[in-house]
């Protein structure tokens, strides 16, 4: 995540995990992967193991493909899921995001990326990465926006997790302020 310099590494993280406790209410399938655990690019935050201890347990860990659905164990683990409708975050929007998303565009499914939920080693490859995947047809949004999204309406039992997962998460935040 060193890599990442198109947002605060802690704004990251705070978003990767918020996106994982709202998959955790929702009951949502979730499917990890990392690329080379043991090399620079290291392995996936720590607390995923706490919050999707399956998930986390059964991840995919390709070993340097970049383009994830390549990787036929995760391309099944993502098809075993039944789902037509995908979300995507990953660590960079202009590697680990881009080629997946695309792909599975091409392969029919309907794919939101999260865009906050990533970053790139600047902010002009996450822009250029972000817009390409506009242009292929990924929906972009950002973590609020689908967690509120998902939740539907505050007042149901899930809604009501989910919103305390945001109010959790952002309390004495300033999450508009500019990154380092």
């Amino acid at each position: 995540m060193g890599w990442v310099k198109s947002i605060a590494f802690q704004e990251l993280k705070r978003n990767a995990l918020m996106l994982a406790k709202a998959a955790n209410i929702l009951k949502l399938p979730v499917v990890l992967t990392s690329s080379m655990e043991e090399h620079a690019q290291g392995p996936l935050l720590s607390e995923l193991e706490q919050i999707l201890p399956a998930a986390f347990a059964s991840r995919v860990k390709r070993l340097g493909i970049v383009n994830a659905m390549d990787d036929e164990n995760f391309a099944a683990a993502v098809k075993a899921t039944g789902r037509k409708k995908l979300i995507i975050a990953g660590v960079t929007n202009d590697v680990c995001t881009v080629y997946p998303a695309l792909t599975l565009v091409r392969d029919g499914f309907e794919v939101q990326v999260v865009a906050d939920g990533a970053g790139s080693p600047s902010v002009m490859a996450d822009d250029i990465a972000l817009r390409r995947m506009d242009k292929g047809g990924v929906t972009l949004t950002a973590t609020n926006q689908l967690i509120a999204e998902l939740a539907g309406s505050w007042a149901t039992p899930e809604g009501g997790q989910q919103v305390q997962v945001l109010m959790e998460a952002l309390q004495g935040q300033d999450v508009y302020r500019a990154t380092d």
